[in-house]
């Protein structure tokens, strides 16, 4: 008789084919990871694990959403201990501005530059701070329904998309994809007025049934964001625009049951009667929305774990295990699927605790690779992952990272005393020049002639790089131009030391007659904070 067994079993049992031993299960999720990408980079060129400075700036990008100090660099460097990079990465997760970070790119992942509102970022930063799992987070974004105190800032996520403008429709349609993309990997636009042309698992009752979670929603207060529902009785009819054969659907998550539509008798439909004198449409018993909230994120749903740990990947790594992220599916496989099943698995029984999983992550080599390839070398495809991979950052790490490398980050005010806050009218700024257009993913390099004519000429930016009260550039125009000089700017920038031909052109540069003195200095920091290197995570 064939025994059966589960995945945790099947993966053990690839982790032991792996690794060569037996002792597996033992090992730390970072190291389970490294074993598997290890292994199938096997005679593939593999960069070196990244020097110290390297590493410092990238893992303050990550955690802190800025580059570090002068003085957190040398810190760092010039600690000995060997087990200084999980040191930092653990004060850096425990640290203020942890939340903060990871409220802001999640904002930026979830909301595709739709909107800000102050209420949904403080409910992303204390749900980072408190470490939610992220199944309570997506349970209470998904539900988006309740009084304006329970869980503040939540119903964001739908009151911006319920929003009408003129005599425009709300857009159910959109919607429907962004829960999709967003929260299954899945992509399903092609999908709604007829089965994927391309992708064979996307069916339009795949569509339709989440459609119909959504159908009935409504902003009651449009001001506050009070996110309603209207009584749903029966299920959703359509047709195809190739089969002209009339179906219905309750609502249902692809790959999931629909939901049961209850039937009660007149006049009981209501927790709170509609009236109409009053102006208030009511609240039904029956509530698609909680019924999603209550079935989408959860272990029963095997697209919600892989779906998010394939993006905490990207955040981290650079590229998804499935990529482009919201094209999950046969025909685009996962690089690692092993790798993809392990994480989720994980995930899950860790109660899908993101702080643990991004501790992970940075604690693997391949997080800590090096983006240099030696000399001669051509690297591997991205998704070998056998090299780092540039990231972009978002305008609001380079806003503060600008004001960390000239020496201003430090005298901002501070949040609760916590950590200082961005000027406002810079940050609009920095986030038209440098941000997507709205539901555009910043998930790919995108240097544009807007970002470089307003680091150009933009008044705000270059009154950054006038030398005031010991900042950077004053510090610099007090030195002599000389090794030392270029040494400290590029610390104070770039996070590294600069090497021997950089230091040469920097040096010829400032010895021009005609850009000697502060011009040459504000010139050398302008020239260091525009380049490619700063803009991404080097």
């Amino acid at each position: 008789m064939i025994r059966l067994i589960n995945i945790s079993q099947l993966l053990m049992l690839a982790l032991v084919f792996v690794l060569g031993r037996s002792d597996a299960a033992e090992l730390s999720l970072h190291e389970k990871i490294d074993a598997i990408i290890d292994a199938k980079n096997k005679g593939r060129v593999v960069s070196a694990q990244s020097d110290d400075y390297e590493f410092v700036r990238r893992v303050y990008l990550d955690f802190a959403g800025r580059i570090p100090t002068v003085s957190e660099v040398d810190l760092f460097v010039a600690n000995k201990a060997a087990d200084k990079r999980r040191s930092l990465i653990e004060q850096l997760v425990n640290s203020p501005a942890y939340a903060k970070q990871m409220a802001n790119t999640f904002h930026i992942h979830f909301m595709e530059r739709l909107g800000d509102n102050n209420e949904w970022l403080k409910y992303l930063e204390e749900s980072f701070r408190k470490n939610k799992g992220w199944n309570v987070m997506a349970r209470e974004i998904l539900r988006g329904v309740g009084s304006k105190d329970e869980v503040k800032g939540s119903s964001f996520f739908y009151s911006k998309r319920l929003e009408n403008y003129g005599q425009n429709p709300v857009d159910y349609s959109a919607l429907t994809r962004d829960v999709g993309r967003l929260f299954l990997g899945k992509d399903l636009r092609c999908a709604e007025c007829h089965d994927h042309l391309f992708v064979e698992e996307y069916k339009q009752a795949d569509f339709k049934g989440l459609f119909a979670f959504f159908q009935n929603t409504y902003l009651s207060d449009a001001k506050a964001g009070v996110v309603s529902e209207k009584m749903t009785s029966k299920k959703l009819e359509f047709m195809s625009v190739f089969k002209k054969e009339k179906k219905e659907i309750a609502p249902k998550i692809p790959g999931m049951a629909e939901v049961s539509i209850p039937e009660f008798k007149k006049g009981e439909e209501f927790l709170v009667p509609p009236d109409p004198k009053k102006k208030i449409q009511g609240v039904p018993k029956f509530s698609p929305l909680e019924k999603l909230s209550e079935q989408l994120p959860t272990a029963s749903n095997p697209d919600f774990a892989k779906n998010i740990v394939n993006r905490i990947w990207f955040i981290m790594i650079g590229r998804g295990l499935v990529h482009p992220l919201d094209l999950h599916h046969a025909g685009n496989p996962p690089s690692h699927p092993e790798l993809l099943t392990l994480l989720a698995k994980e995930f899950n029984d860790h109660n899908y605790d993101i702080k643990w999983l991004l501790t992970e992550l940075a604690n693997t080599r391949v997080y800590q690779r090096s983006s240099r390839v030696d000399v001669g070398k051509t690297p591997e495809v991205p998704s070998y992952f056998g090299t780092a991979i540039e990231k972009r950052i978002s305008a609001e790490q380079l806003l503060a990272s600008i004001m960390v490398a000239t020496g201003r980050y430090e005298k901002l005010d501070k949040k609760d005393g916590k950590y200082p806050e961005m000027p406002e009218a810079l940050k609009v700024k920095f986030i038209k020049a440098f941000a997507n257009a709205a539901r555009d993913p910043e998930d790919e390099i995108a240097f544009s002639l807007k970002a470089a004519l307003f680091l150009l000429n933009d008044d705000a930016v270059l009154a950054l790089l006038k030398p005031e009260a010991e900042n950077t550039t004053a510090a610099l125009v007090k030195m002599k131009p000389d090794n030392l000089m270029i040494e400290k700017a590029y610390l104070a920038i770039l996070s590294r030391k600069p090497d021997p031909q950089e230091t040469k052109d920097a040096l010829e540069f400032l010895s021009n007659p005609s850009i000697a003195g502060e011009s040459g200095v504000k010139n050398l920091v302008w020239a260091l904070l525009s380049s490619s290197e700063f803009n991404l995570n080097h």
